[in-house]
């Protein structure tokens, strides 16, 4: 029974072969006994690390929609705008489809997604997890195409090389936090591993999960 336990069954994504996976070392991988495919790796610290960059990403995101973007001067004259901003500016001018967009995938796609992501991982710190974080965890893998910061950014350095003759640009706060919320993004899924948090959510039949069953049965024995 302990066996049973403390192992998991996987599919290979390549060629299907069924195989049990044994418990891992931080830093561990599990390969296909068949054709060799990457199967598990086990993170080095796969919650509490990705909670701390998620918290920071938060930050940055905040900073990103509430400080200027960016500054213009040009024949005396200067301006700046944030991003929420700028999709204001799109609805005033006409372009309606298109200030949604940009609101939606710049703002409330990557809010939403790292909203998301804390309260899955402030959640499964106490196990067993609430199965609403299987939800939770759901809807931030829906989010998380939809948020293109990264690709705002692109097209602001496009902007940027292009009016570059006829404007002097200021970078604003908001920039530097933008950038730094796409890094920060990127390194919490990286360092996240949502396999971590279904081990500790509770079954639909109200049952905590087995790992938590077989470290109450180690702890009694001991």
């Amino acid at each position: 029974m302990d066996t049973e336990l403390t192992m998991e069954t996987i599919a290979c994504p390549d060629c299907d072969l069924l195989q049990d996976i044994p418990p891992l070392p931080p830093g561990g991988k599990a390969r296909c006994a068949r054709c060799g495919e990457m199967l598990v790796h086990q993170r080095v610290d796969p919650l509490n690390r990705p909670l701390a960059l998620t918290v920071a990403a938060a930050l940055a995101l905040l900073l990103a929609n509430t400080t200027p973007l960016m500054g213009l001067s040009a024949v005396g004259r200067e301006s700046s705008t944030t991003i929420m901003g700028g999709a204001y500016e799109m609805w005033l001018q006409g372009s309606e489809i298109t200030a949604v967009i940009v609101a939606f995938c710049a703002v409330i796609a990557p809010a939403g997604h790292i909203l998301f992501m804390l309260a899955v991982l402030l959640a499964v710190r106490r196990p067993p997890a609430p199965r609403w974080v299987g939800e939770m965890l759901r809807s931030a893998h829906f989010m998380q195409p939809w948020s293109m910061t990264e690709v705002m950014m692109l097209g602001i350095l496009v902007a940027l090389v292009k009016i570059a003759q006829l404007a002097t640009v200021i970078p604003g706060v908001g920039m530097y936090a933008a950038g730094a919320f796409v890094l920060l993004v990127s390194a919490v899924m990286v360092t996240f591993d949502p396999r971590e948090v279904w081990k500790r959510v509770e079954w639909a039949d109200g049952r905590p999960p087995p790992e938590l069953v077989e470290a109450a049965t180690d702890g009694s024995r001991r």
